[in-house]
């Protein structure tokens, strides 16, 4: 960095170049001085020859030591020439004068070292004042430096900070996903497999829960027979309802939704016969209820959210050892980030059902597994099928749900269900008809079913409730038939093998008969398919197996649809 010129006035320019050459410039005083003084040493006598002496002092003063030294030797060997040129004894001169011009030489040198010192201290200081500038200069850049350097730096660790605490936020998002995915992946391979069962094990059921029942309404009220048979009725409907537990895991079993309030599930089941059952066995266990209310409704199913209440109720109840407390509460929720400990819950605004109790907890390491089919730490056959945890997860999943769960060993679990929440009104529930109001008035019925021995119960069925019934085992036969008779109502299977199944044959019959009306049955689920034949016209969906009740009820509202 460049120092900043010194400025000069131009009076001590000349002075220092006067400095610079002081032979020239004693010459020239010397002359004056001679020729002034030379002349008044004649009048003025030892005085003037005294004050002549006193010139190499201010020489010395002004031009330094080495030549106020040679300037008073000089002045004086020339001073004493013209002292005695003026007509001076050189007693006088040697008494007088010498030990004056000594005097003088001595005070020349000490004055003109006291001048070079003065000057050299003078530069010292001049160049220390100049060095001090440039270093507060220098600092003052260094500073302006440093204070840019450390703001860099600032943001730089703030940066690298957000970098540090968003990728560790990835990769916990990351760990989560990749276990969410893993559990999802893990559920739906299940899923199938229960879900292919089920088809099956529902269509087996439908002999087993039908026959009894149209068998009862034969029978008299006093037949031997008849306490058997309500025995084989009601174990066939236990078992189509572990099928249903099967499809509930499977995410394949809710097919219609409605408005409704979490408060009122949890009043009612809290209500029944069954709940009262639950805490009959667990006495020693408090069950509190804390409702909001102004809950939110949601859209979704009593009876299964029911089901995933009982079943969260029961492993509470079942976590306590002795004394201890259930508390079932309601909540509005909003949420404006994603959140939750066990599966991400995105923004949105939900209806909550929590479950706490003051149970025993759960292990870290067993609590990303509760969810998994046949996973428990409890004895297998004495509280339920292993089933339970598997089935909340499908219902709240089929509820376009979230479950977060948070536990600690020793003091008890929080499970806590996020269902979406909806600004639907609830509706008024219709009556439910009796069972004479199910009868019909001839009414043509084509049953498509590949399975003999359904085609045969509902056939039966029908016909028993004042309908004329025909079925086909495929729907290549369906569409031949509604081609040459003329049908009110298709019951209409949507899995046929061979042959083309239950969506390609309403298909290509609402193509022969434009508005047919359908009735829909699977021992499957609630598919896609399902779904598409709804869209064309078809009125309602029933999973078999069904009871008399649950066909009759469908056939007679299909009927009387658009009337």
């Amino acid at each position: 960095m460049s120092s900043r010129p010194t400025l000069k006035n131009p009076s001590q320019d000349r002075l220092e170049r006067l400095r610079a050459h002081p032979s020239f410039a004693g010459l020239c005083l010397l002359l004056f001085f001679t020729a002034v003084f030379g002349p008044l040493h004649t009048r003025l006598g030892d005085g003037a020859f005294i004050l002549s002496n006193l010139l190499p002092l201010g020489f010395a003063l002004l031009f330094g030591m080495r030549w106020g030294f040679t300037y008073a030797i000089v002045h004086s060997v020339w001073g004493i020439a013209l002292a005695g040129l003026a007509g001076f004894r050189i007693e006088r001169l040697i008494s007088n004068g010498i030990p004056a011009i000594i005097v003088t030489i001595l005070l020349s040198g000490a004055i003109g070292r006291i001048r070079d010192l003065t000057q050299s201290l003078r530069r010292e200081l001049r160049e220390r004042r100049r060095y001090e500038e440039e270093l507060q200069q220098h600092k003052a850049q260094l500073e302006s430096l440093v204070a840019e350097r450390t703001n860099e730096l600032v943001k730089s660790n703030e940066q690298l900070r957000q970098e540090i605490v968003e990728r560790a936020r990835t990769e916990t998002e990351k760990r989560e996903l990749a276990n969410s995915l893993k559990r999802a992946e893990k559920m739906e391979a299940i899923g199938l497999l229960a879900g292919s069962v089920a088809h099956d094990l529902n269509n087996m059921l439908g002999s087993i829960v039908l026959h009894p029942e149209l068998l009862l309404l034969d029978l008299p009220a006093d037949s031997p027979l008849r306490e058997g048979l309500t025995a084989i009725h009601k174990s066939g409907k236990r078992a189509a309802a572990v099928v249903a537990d099967l499809l509930t895991m499977a995410r394949r079993s809710i097919t219609t939704r409605q408005v409704l309030n979490l408060n009122e599930v949890v009043s009612t089941l809290t209500a029944s016969a069954e709940f009262s059952d639950l805490k009959a066995r667990h006495r020693d266990v408090r069950v509190e209820t804390k409702l909001a209310p102004d809950l939110r409704n949601i859209q979704g199913s009593p009876v299964h959210l029911s089901r995933a209440l009982v079943n969260l109720a029961l492993n509470s109840m079942e976590a306590i050892a002795h004394d201890g407390r259930v508390t079932l509460s309601t909540a509005n929720v909003y949420i404006d980030r994603p959140a939750g400990r066990f599966e991400r819950v995105p923004e949105g605004e939900y209806a909550t059902l929590t479950i706490e109790d003051s149970g025993a907890g759960i292990a870290p390491e067993d609590l990303d597994r509760i969810f998994e089919p046949f996973y428990t730490n409890k004895v297998m056959g004495r509280s339920g099928t292993g089933l339970g945890m598997a089935i909340v997860w499908g219902i709240v999943k089929d509820h376009d749900g979230f479950i977060d769960v948070r536990s600690e060993q020793g003091r008890g679990t929080t499970v806590t269900l996020f269902l979406p929440a909806t600004h639907q009104q609830l509706q008024v529930n219709e009556a439910i008809a009796k069972i004479e109001q199910y009868h019909g008035n001839g009414e043509t019925i084509l049953i498509v079913d590949d399975i003999q021995v359904q085609r045969a119960l509902c056939t039966s069925i029908l016909t028993r409730l004042g309908y004329k019934a025909a079925s086909v085992s495929s729907g290549e036969e369906a569409v031949e038939y509604v081609k040459r008779n003329a049908v009110d109502l298709l019951v209409l299977d949507m899995i046929m093998d061979p042959g083309i199944d239950g969506l390609e044959t309403y298909q290509r019959i609402v193509q022969i008969k434009p508005g047919q009306r359908a009735v829909i049955t699977s021992g499957f689920s609630e598919t896609e398919r399902v779904q598409r034949a709804l869209a064309l016209g078809a009125g309602a969906y029933i999973r078999k197996p069904y009871t008399i009740e649950t066909i009759a009820l469908a056939v007679r509202d299909e009927l009387q649809r658009g009337r």
